[in-house]
């Protein structure tokens, strides 16, 4: 795989790199993280992914209590089809927002971006419990919930892409995956949030209150959540890689005469120029995605529709798998960064092979501890794949564009297999009967995964490309200085060592923070 630096020769979108200035590493160079800053990146991108998959949770678990108030005239299948194509619809604006916010993201910064995608999250959300249904507007009403999840898409595209980007920039290099693994125990514990509230209100106010108002409060929840959460974004600092990437930026706009280009390139600029890793991406968050979307957003609709559970045991059973999950997270995410991201991911793929049809044939069974072991086995998978992607795809990208890609390569793949597992599996199980279909899907997608895995660079502490060494203390910057010429984790290729760097950093020279 190439080298990359974040220095560029040519001009606008051209890609051909400029040779490297070699010189040695010096204590200067090594950022040294912050872990007061470290903690404040981490809660208020935290917030962000617990909003968002607190929407898919109450979404995905609402959806046979919807389906009446959206579309009463209809079959129980149909509104059910209705409602997880809806809430695959989100995923079809998602690549736009991942595209749009990516490149403004590289422009002007992850930290505003960030707080734009939250702010957006959640209006949208909150505007969904606000929706009159079809006794009020006919078939109008089905029309705004689309519109409004496609809303809810453009913004979500901008999130996880940049949230796992944010992160991973002010993590040090040899615990990237663990801090980064944070994120996705966030969202799923933000899903099981979701999830416990509407259990809660099935509970208290039954079915049919609940098809009459009470499904629109843990939407209308989100408003005053989603406030708090703003408020915690906004308090965050810029990533230190991002910085220095502006201010060589800055630099080589007042000299001109080296030729230099450093800063975002549109979508087709950064497809041409990383198209190989886009793909690679692509494919492994597919895989995940598939086996995370199929255990979150499908298996309540799968077990009321299809193994006759009712609205409120559908639910509950699910939970409490996912808070273990949850708090599983952050364990596979510090395993990768002892034995590597690939060996992790390469457990995530082969374990779904191996585990999704004993799953599906456990739920099949009908009994409450035999469905919970199901679940259990769907959910091992998803604790290797989640938590470590959301370190190992950053790194697959140079400082000065990763954002924008980033936001390509995962939108685009769970736009196209992530959030539409839900509606595949079910018009698959419509079409054939075969309640084991989900299954056959999962083992598909990770298959085609175990085989991509080998060809994923291994990125556990090493620094990132396009950025300098990220250390956790002072110590730790000198000892990897006085290294540098036989440490196999630094690859001094990949240090931006342009001349924009170099006189950047004569610019802006001071004491250390």
């Amino acid at each position: 795989m190439p080298a990359y630096a974040p220095l560029q020769s040519g001009g606008g979108a051209a890609m051909t790199q400029q040779p490297l200035k070699k010189r040695r590493l010096r204590v200067s160079d090594v950022n040294v993280v912050n872990h007061r800053t470290l903690r404040k990146a981490l809660g208020g991108t935290i917030v962000g992914n617990t909003m968002e998959w607190y929407d898919v949770g109450v979404f995905g678990y609402l959806i046979t209590t919807m389906g009446p108030v959206f579309l009463p005239e209809a079959d129980k299948a149909v509104q059910n089809l209705f409602l997880l194509g809806t809430f695959g619809a989100t995923f079809i604006a998602r690549p736009l927002g991942g595209v749009f916010f990516g490149w403004l993201g590289d422009k002007i910064g992850r930290q505003k971006v960030l707080a734009m995608t939250l702010m957006l999250m959640a209006a949208a959300t909150f505007v969904v419990g606000l929706l009159p249904g079809y006794s009020v507007l006919g078939i109008w009403a089905a029309v705004l919930l689309v519109i409004t999840k496609l809303v809810q898409g453009f913004s979500t595209g901008g999130e996880y892409a940049g949230a796992t980007t944010f992160v991973s920039e002010h993590s040090p290099d040899h615990r990237r995956g663990f801090f980064a693994s944070f994120l996705d125990m966030g969202s799923y514990l933000g899903f099981a949030i979701g999830a416990g509230l509407v259990s809660g209100l099935q509970l208290t106010l039954g079915q049919a209150e609940m098809e009459a108002w009470g499904w629109r409060i843990p939407f209308l929840i989100a408003g005053p959540l989603g406030i708090i959460a703003i408020y915690f974004r906004m308090k965050i600092e810029e990533s230190p890689a991002f910085q220095a990437t502006l201010e060589a930026e800055a630099e080589v706009a007042r000299h001109p005469e080296t030729g230099e280009v450093l800063g975002p390139m549109g979508p087709v600029g950064i497809f041409k120029a990383y198209w190989q890793r886009i793909v690679l991406a692509m494919i492994l968050v597919a895989a995940a995605n598939t086996v995370g979307y199929a255990l979150t957003s499908y298996m309540p609709t799968y077990l009321t529709t299809n193994k006759g559970y009712d609205e409120i045991n559908g639910t509950l059973l699910t939970i409490p798998v996912l808070v273990a999950m949850s708090l599983c997270i952050p364990l596979t995410g510090h395993l990768s960064d002892r034995i590597g991201r690939r060996p992790v991911l390469w457990i995530g793929a082969i374990s779904t092979v191996v585990l999704s049809l004993p799953a599906f044939l456990l739920i099949d069974i009908g009994t409450v501890p035999a469905t919970l072991t199901g679940l259990a086995l769907v959910a091992f998978p998803v604790t290797f794949y989640v938590a470590n992607l959301a370190s190992a795809l950053p790194a697959l990208f140079p400082t000065a564009h990763r954002y924008g890609a980033m936001g390509i390569a995962y939108n685009f793949a769970v736009a196209i297999f992530g959030g539409t597992t839900p509606f595949i599996v079910a018009s698959l199980i419509q079409v054939t009967g075969n309640d084991m279909m989900p299954a056959y899907y999962l083992m598909a997608t990770s298959a085609i995964a175990a085989v991509t895995i080998y060809f994923l660079p291994e990125s556990a502490r090493r620094h990132l490309p396009g950025s300098m060494p990220s250390v956790d203390s002072d110590k730790a910057a000198r000892e990897l200085v006085a290294t540098q010429d036989d440490n196999p984790m630094l690859d001094m290729d990949t240090l931006p060592f342009g001349a924009s760097y170099e006189a950047a950093k004569a610019a802006h020279a001071g004491p250390e923070k």
